[in-house]
């Protein structure tokens, strides 16, 4: 009963999702105030009726109700209740549902916060925010449907998939769903904005705060994403350029873009055209990623294998919202006015540079990822386009783009000293020049680990050398600067996190890549293994029983007495073995130990790997999060920040005024 209670309110979210569609978007072509103020509840009640749906699902999972095919095929009585709760969107049917949750949510965030937004662009947001909701509503009600019966129902369920039976289950896609789907928020700004013909200063800051939700989201489910593969998957790398890991780092590129251009149409009136575009890029990056995974065109440990005429259907959705955008973009983007004017050489200057770099780096990424499938869809030619390829093309690219990370923020808005910003930075020099004699005197590291580790420190010492410019410290009493640093906005403070979080991403980046060591062989109880300098001890295989699952335990002491134990799961009721690696994570770098497979002689297979300073990988990932979320939280950035008079301002009137920008 719960579960038809589920799929009821799964249509009525869809009549709803109509709704909030059409009359809203009739209401603002008439200027009608009550069919516009319709979107605002709407709103509100599809994301009640899907949250609805979410519950029952979740529900039958809690209860191991077998009589529901998605449950069965995916779930089991015997499985912690973690994973059970996980296991709601480890699946195809399930994911899909919780995208679409989390879409409704996002238009019912704008219809809550968004109140001091002007009533016909709010309409209009809102409308757009329920058509895809139409679009999704209907692929998941006509072609995977979450809640069919089966009608003999098994005694019990064919399990999980024991790699997603983790923690990083629970966390990941949630997350990078968060980043995903908010992206469709600016979309439905952008396509608004151009349906009403105006794009300003105030339109901006309506969209920033949407823009830095979705991508702090988006930074940290590619983080979790990526630890959960390192700790995971026993194979030591955290990043392997799988085509589903390239489309979630293409709307990343695009969000990064987006957030950087629409601080000059906010500050300057200028790229309106350009940010609009690239509004509808990063949603469309992120459709194309969910047709990747859905569609059956990829084997991935992340894709779902599913029927390709749902991927079929998930393309049809593509191509209408792709198109169908960028003919409205087409048509509108050409009236209107270009807006502030400025030198190469400023503040917008370094905001455009970062634009076509980020820019570049997405097509080479969508490239990379799209020509072998491209290739074989037209020839049945199979290549393979991996690391080698966007190693040697995105990694260069974004090299520009950290060095004028270290100059661009210490330029003036419209025109700037490019001089003086250079002489500001002479620390920057020879904090860079040191590292670079350090690394190349002391460590011996290749011409490629120079580099990189000399552009963390430009960066990190530039984001400090910018913040001590700003409170002039050293130029006025220590006490004025410190009351200087008390009242910087918050977002200049997530700017500099941000930033500083990046440059300590490509320490640990650079470390891990560079300076990793591995030992593979064969060992009894008792053998010794020694790597970069350090020494453990195999001490034996344990036999251990799960809740689930039995295990292999291989025990190796550290020279410290430390512990560490690595396992070989066998998952009896889906017949699979996983391997769970033992890690000690350290400032300095990782110990990493895998066991392997048992050889014919009976000696243990083991790998154990050094990861210099992979942690600060992660840890460089957190403070670009924090530095969003930091920047978030700035009155000036909050949702709804402008005031009431300048969104009333906004009417249909005034739009006519600004039909001819860019």
């Amino acid at each position: 009963m719960i579960a038809e209670l589920g799929h009821l309110a799964l249509i009525a979210a869809l009549v709803v999702a109509l709704v909030q569609t059409l009359i809203p978007l009739y209401g603002a072509a008439v200027a009608d105030p009550r069919l516009m103020a319709i979107a605002r509840p709407a709103a509100m009640v599809q994301f009640l009726a899907i949250g609805i749906s979410f519950a029952a699902l979740t529900q039958a999972y809690l209860v191991s109700d077998f009589s529901v095919v998605n449950v069965a095929m995916n779930s089991h009585s015997s499985k912690p209740l973690i994973y059970k709760i996980s296991g709601v969107w480890a699946n195809h049917e399930g994911s899909m549902l919780l995208w679409v949750l989390i879409l409704a949510l996002f238009g019912a965030a704008v219809a809550a916060f968004g109140r001091n937004l002007p009533l016909d662009l709010r309409a209009r947001t809102l409308a757009v925010q329920g058509l895809i909701g139409v679009g999704f509503l209907a692929f998941i009600l006509f072609t995977s449907n979450p809640f069919e019966r089966i009608p003999n129902p098994p005694l019990d369920g064919n399990g999980l998939n024991p790699l997603l039976q983790d923690i990083g289950l629970a966390l990941h896609p949630p997350m990078l769903y968060l980043g995903y789907v908010g992206l469709s928020t600016t979309f439905s700004f952008a396509v608004a904005a151009l349906l009403e013909g105006r794009v300003d200063p105030a339109w901006a800051r309506w969209v920033r705060p949407w823009t830095l939700a979705a991508w702090c989201a988006l930074t940290a489910g590619i983080a979790l994403g990526s630890g959960w593969a390192y700790y995971e998957l026993g194979w030591g790398g955290w990043w392997f350029w799988d085509p589903v890991e390239n489309a979630s780092f293409m709307p990343w590129l695009a969000a990064t873009a987006l957030l950087h251009s629409a601080i000059v149409v906010e500050k300057r009136g200028a790229l309106k055209s350009w940010t609009v575009f690239l509004a509808l890029v990063a949603f469309a990056m992120s459709l194309l990623g969910t047709f990747l995974v859905r569609s059956g065109v990829l084997t991935s440990v992340h894709a779902f294998a599913v029927d390709p005429d749902r991927g079929l259907f998930i393309l049809g959705l593509l191509a209408v919202a792709i198109v169908g955008s960028f003919i409205l973009f087409a048509w509108r983007a050409p009236k209107m006015e270009s807006g502030g004017m400025f030198r190469p050489v400023s503040r917008e200057g370094g905001l455009v540079l970062n634009n076509l770099i980020m820019s570049t780096a997405a097509a080479t990424v969508l490239i990379g990822t799209l020509y072998p499938l491209a290739l074989e869809s037209m020839t049945g030619e199979k290549v393979s386009v991996g690391p080698p390829y966007f190693e040697a093309t995105v990694v260069p690219i974004m090299i520009p783009a950290i060095l004028a990370l270290g100059i661009g923020p210490l330029l003036a808005w419209k025109r700037a000293n490019l001089k003086a910003a250079l002489i500001k930075l002479w620390p920057s020099y020879l904090a860079t020049a040191g590292m670079a004699v350090v690394a190349l005197v002391l460590l011996g590291a290749p011409v490629g680990a120079i580099l990189g580790l000399s552009l963390a420190v430009w960066l990190a010492v530039s984001v400090l050398v910018e913040w001590a410019d700003r409170i002039k410290l050293f130029r006025i009493p220590f006490g004025q600067s410190a009351s200087r640093a008390a009242g910087l906005p918050r977002a200049a403070y997530g700017m500099s996190l941000a930033h500083l979080g990046m440059a300590v991403f490509i320490l640990g980046a650079v470390g891990e890549t560079f300076f990793s060591s591995e030992v593979v062989r064969y060992v009894d109880p008792g053998d010794k293994i020694e790597i970069a300098g350090r020494e453990l001890v195999f001490e034996g295989v344990e036999h251990r029983q799960g809740p689930n699952y039995v295990a292999e335990v291989g025990i190796f002491k550290l020279e410290d007495g430390e512990v560490m134990e690595s396992e070989r799961r066998v998952y009896p009721v889906e017949q699979t073995s996983t391997t769970e690696a033992a890690i000690r994570p350290r400032a300095w770098g990782d110990i990493y130990a895998v066991l392997g497979e048992k050889a014919d002689n009976g000696r243990s297979t083991i790998r154990i790997y050094v990861k210099p300073l992979v942690l600060w990988i992660w840890i460089g990932c957190g403070l670009m999060t924090l530095g969003g979320l930091v920047s978030l939280a700035d009155r000036r950035l909050r949702v709804g920040a402008p005031g009431k008079r300048r969104a009333e301002a906004w009417t249909p009137a005034h739009a006519g005024m600004d039909a001819g920008d860019d």
